[in-house]
This record gives C-alpha cells, sequence and structure tokens, in this order.
C-alpha cells in the first residue's frame, strides 16, 4: 500500500465516527504480536496476509485498494461483530 492510498483509506475512516471502533479492533486483530521485535517495528499486518485480502478481492496482490472498499468491509466487520 502506498503512503497516498493509506491517507486515502484513513481519510474514509476518519469522516465515519460510527466505524472508528471497529477499524480499531481490525487494526489490533492483525496486528502481530511482538510486532516490536521485527522489522519495520510498526504496528502492521503481515505482509502475507495483506497480500491474501488483497488477492481474494481484487485478484492480484498489486491491486490498489480502493477506500470505499475498505468502509465497506468495516461495515461488514461491524455488523459481524454485533450479531456475535
Amino acid at each position: 500500500m502506498t503512503l497516498g492510498a493509506a491517507v486515502e483509506v484513513a481519510l474514509a475512516v476518519l469522516v465515519r465516527p460510527s466505524l472508528w471502533g471497529t477499524a480499531l479492533r481490525q487494526w489490533r486483530r492483525t496486528t502481530p504480536s511482538g510486532w516490536w521485535r521485527r522489522p519495520p517495528f510498526l504496528p502492521l499486518p503481515r505482509r502475507d496476509y495483506v497480500e491474501f485480502r488483497l488477492l481474494t478481492q481484487y485478484g492480484t496482490k498489486n491491486a490498489h485498494i480502493a477506500s470505499h472498499d475498505v468502509v465497506n468491509y468495516l461495515a461488514w466487520c461491524k455488523e459481524q461483530d454485533r450479531a456475535a
């Protein structure tokens, strides 16, 4: 994910306060434990997980992540959490 795409996604989520809690939960769920011990020393999901999600969503692991897809995914996660 490029910096521009990350900013686009962050802005799309920032203007939807109802998804903030869900976004934080998903971020925490996908951040590997002990992330501070491995480069790049940032709380980011593992590369293979992101590539898998891109492949299943777009058919290629090199796709541009569309911010509306992230918003739709978070809305779906929120609904699933509520149903559980």
